[in-house]
């Protein structure tokens, strides 16, 4: 079954996540962009095929940039109901902060799907809200970032291609927010927002409990620095403002003839 290995590694009493199953196949396909920090922070790409999300975990998020090749750890396949999914998973597999990053529709630009996943090249188009345009999927042997162990068949790359939507925008940097709440890892972990899964809180003491304090230090620490780059952004403004403000005080009144 394509979600057994998903399901062997979550305990669904103590996870938030959906258990689901697969779903009928339906006329446009659907894709999401999962920004998720855990141990450490990436991207979850999942693209509806065959009625499950074929999942890509993408360390550094996907790039604009056709000549940047962003490295993309193929994973278990997940259920339809995981790719709208956002909130907490407070402990064991994957615990951490889950935010839906981009959402939309793909389109494969191929006629065989199953057949291009065998070769190792996947080429599609993504309708979404952050991400629009021409991709492509490659499979590697693994050695592309210096494996020793003779490569590891997850190993896939994500490379943009040229056309209309490409460009040297950081789209992570540039648009870091949720397309589900506007909010950030810290919004998300706020406990009046409705989305969170409050059945499951984070645990507290013990291994599990520290593990989990450091994810929330790092969600803060993610969002002071945004808020800083955000007040430097604006700095130049204001501090020409306070220079025209400090010359018109200087500058001697007329005398009146």
């Amino acid at each position: 079954m394509a979600l057994e290995e998903y399901k062997r590694k979550r305990d669904f009493k103590k996870t938030p996540e959906p258990e689901g199953e697969i779903v009928k196949a339906r006329t446009e396909r659907f894709f999401s962009v999962q920004k998720h920090l855990a141990s450490h922070l990436h991207y979850d790409l999942r693209l509806e095929h065959n009625g499950v999300l074929l999942s890509w975990a993408v360390p550094k998020g996907p790039s604009l940039d056709p000549k940047t090749k962003r490295l993309a750890m193929q994973t278990e396949d997940h259920p339809f109901a995981y790719g709208e999914f956002e909130g907490v998973i407070p402990e064991g597999y994957g615990a951490g902060i889950v935010m839906l990053w981009d959402k939309g529709t793909w389109t494969p630009e191929q006629d065989d799907v199953d057949a291009a996943l065998k070769k190792g090249d996947l080429k599609f188009t993504l309708n979404g809200y952050k991400l629009k345009g021409s991709w492509v999927l490659v499979k590697t042997s693994g050695r592309f970032y210096g494996s020793r162990s003779g490569g590891d068949a997850r190993s896939w790359l994500l490379i943009k291609h040229k056309d209309d939507w490409a460009g040297d925008v950081d789209i992570a940097e540039f648009a870091p927010r949720s397309v589900k709440s506007d909010g950030d890892f810290e919004d998300i972990l706020a406990e009046d927002n409705p989305a969170i899964w409050h059945t499951n809180r984070p645990a507290k003491g013990g291994e599990t409990g520290a593990a989990f304090e450091k994810i929330i230090a790092r969600a803060a620490a993610i969002k002071a620095a945004r808020q800083g780059s955000a007040s430097k952004k604006k700095a130049p403004a204001s501090k020409t403002k306070e220079k025209t403000r400090n010359a018109k005080a200087a500058k001697p009144a007329k005398r009146k003839k």
